[in-house]
């Protein structure tokens, strides 16, 4: 686990520098793990995001925009209760662990001096966000745990805060040799004697530390680990590590082998690595039945097609039955009545073949012909009816292809708005729930390329549709990913000839909101928008186009992150 003792001592130190004196101005609750707050703070608005999640559970100042609920839960209620105008008078490290103390001072409802203690443990799946009162009664947590579930400490409103058991480990700094010596006897199990011994320590930075050990005797492991802690406390770098298991940590992790890509602030790093995720882990939370629902039909249509292109196959044998017919009349003399079968010539084969003609022994000569050129009559129809059915099959395919990438990079208003088009269509019954507020025209996001033209991305059909069909105008240029599903993108130019910065930050958007994202050289077209056309009778978002260049571009989610995002 990257967030270990280390990382969070830094991300305390970093907090503390900025928040302490700050104001909290506002709370949301984001999902059933995170809350966000707002907080005036050395004369800047800081969003400090607390997060509680299982594989994401961290704190940090963000940069990135986040969707507000318009219908705050419970907790975010309390928080606001009880924190919102305080100040944040201290910030501190609990027992070189994973856990940071919030001291707020605010005003009751009485005008009285109040201190609140907020803790939050970031511990993988047991995670929490704890308030409580200055005799460390708990006020409330964003997960309670009762004392059937842990019998050492009880972590709900009422009962007293307790900090989780002490391990009894030794400080990484200072150490010297000789101390070292005796907590590192087994050359085997350097790493895991190392994270067993040391406060902070996870495994990854642990293995970091034996891999930079020259050799494997104990001098230069003890040699690598007081570099290693020397440089994470005091000369921090902000790095992902990108390969098959993205990671982060402090400094370089080279026993990863993986890419390096170096950060300027802590804060950039967590935003880095956490873009898109944490916000997909809330979409999955409250469209659960949507995404199942859209991935049901898309694999019912992927069946009905292997289907219906199995029953095709059988209809080209159309022909085969009549000739079978034919050849019984032409063989009715021979044919004794109550026979199963009958072996005649086949005079359509050029090679005039014997071929056994199954009969149905009730049935008389002319009736087991008739039966036959019935069968050739019932294929020759299902033919038009099944190239039908196989056309409407493959469209909701590639419908339900679309709306599966589109939940990939919805954000939670996208996500509504594709439940609301599903209603639209009839896919989903409305549900009579109180009216969300909503606007009569999509949320269209807004990027200005890196020279500085606004360029408008659509993340699913109803934006998609809005804006090729309406917000568009005639002389402006539109972008997509060629032959696979993907956002429309806008550049609101009339210009002759955009220019490459233009075209590539398009590009950028359009392959990274798009099928292949994931993918490299991806194909993106570019054409004026008065050369894009509506598909008729297709499903919102389907268009053809023409008059079209081609760019090949690889999707980087850095470049599309760093594109400044208008409101």
């Amino acid at each position: 686990m990257a967030f270990d003792g280390l990382m969070t001592s830094s991300v305390a130190t970093a907090l503390k520098e900025t928040l302490t004196a700050g104001r909290i101005n506002k709370i949301y609750q984001l999902s059933n793990h995170e809350i966000l707050m707002q907080i005036r703070a050395g004369g800047k608005n800081q969003k400090v995001l607390f997060s509680t999640h299982p594989a994401y559970a961290r704190v940090q100042i963000t940069h990135l925009d986040y969707h507000y609920p318009d219908e705050p839960p419970m907790f975010c209620m309390f928080l606001r209760k009880h924190l919102e105008g305080g100040i944040i008078h201290h910030i501190e490290q609990i027992n070189h662990d994973r856990i940071i103390k919030f001291t707020i001072r605010h005003l009751n409802e009485l005008g009285d001096q109040m201190v609140k203690f907020l803790y939050i443990e970031i511990m993988g799946k047991h995670s929490n966000l704890i308030l409580t009162d200055p005799s460390h009664r708990i006020l409330d947590t964003i997960k309670h745990i009762s004392p059937l579930v842990n019998r050492y400490r009880s972590l709900q409103p009422g009962a007293t805060y307790i900090l989780p058991p002490l391990q009894e480990k030794q400080s990484p700094t200072p150490v010297s040799f000789e101390l070292f010596s005796k907590l590192i006897t087994d050359q085997e199990r350097y790493d895991k004697q190392l994270v067993a011994q040391f406060q902070g320590l996870s495994p990854l930075i642990a293995r970091e530390i034996v891999y930079r050990s020259e050799t494997n005797a104990l001098k230069d492991l003890y040699q690598a680990f007081t570099d290693t802690i020397e440089q994470i406390k005091h000369d921090p770098s902000y790095h992902l590590m990108l390969g098959a298991k993205e990671n982060f940590y402090l400094i370089p992790l080279y026993h990863t082998h993986s890419e390096l890509i170096l950060c300027e602030t802590l804060w950039e790093m967590f935003d880095r690595f956490y873009f898109g995720k944490d916000e997909r882990d809330r979409i999955r939370q409250q469209f659960y039945d949507i995404e199942r629902f859209i991935r049901q039909e898309y694999e019912k249509n992927a069946k009905k097609c292997d289907k219906l292109n199995q029953e095709l196959i059988n209809s080209e044998k159309a022909d085969e039955y009549k000739q079978l017919g034919d050849l019984i009349l032409a063989n009715i003399y021979q044919i004794q009545k109550g026979s199963t079968s009958i072996r005649v010539q086949n005079f359509y084969s050029e090679t005039l073949d014997e071929v056994t003609i199954a009969l149905e022994p009730m049935l008389t000569a002319s009736e087991n012909a008739q039966k036959y050129f019935q069968k050739y009559t019932k294929a020759k129809n299902a033919v038009n009816y099944i190239i039908e059915q196989m056309d409407h099959a493959e469209k909701e395919m590639a419908y339900f292809e679309t709306l599966m990438l589109q939940m990939e990079t919805a954000t939670l208003k996208d996500a509504y708005e594709i439940k609301e088009e599903l209603e639209q269509t009839g896919y989903l019954r409305k549900k009579q729930t109180k009216k969300r507020k909503t606007s009569s025209k999509p949320s269209i996001e807004k990027y200005l390329s890196t020279d500085g033209v606004e360029i408008f991305v659509g993340k699913n059909n109803l934006q998609n549709d809005y804006l090729t069909h309406k917000f568009a105008r005639r002389h402006e240029w539109w972008f997509h990913a060629k032959d696979m599903p993907g956002s429309h993108v806008l550049v609101r130019s009339d210009a002759d000839e955009l220019s490459e910065a233009t075209i590539r930050s398009a590009a950028q958007l359009a392959s990274y909101f798009s099928k292949g994202r994931l993918s490299s050289s991806v194909p993106i077209d570019y054409t004026r928008v008065r050369h894009v056309k509506k598909v008729p009778a297709a499903h919102l978002g389907f268009v053809t186009y023409d008059n079209q260049k081609t760019i090949y571009i690889d999707p980087d989610e850095h470049f599309v992150m760093n594109l400044k995002k208008l409101k």
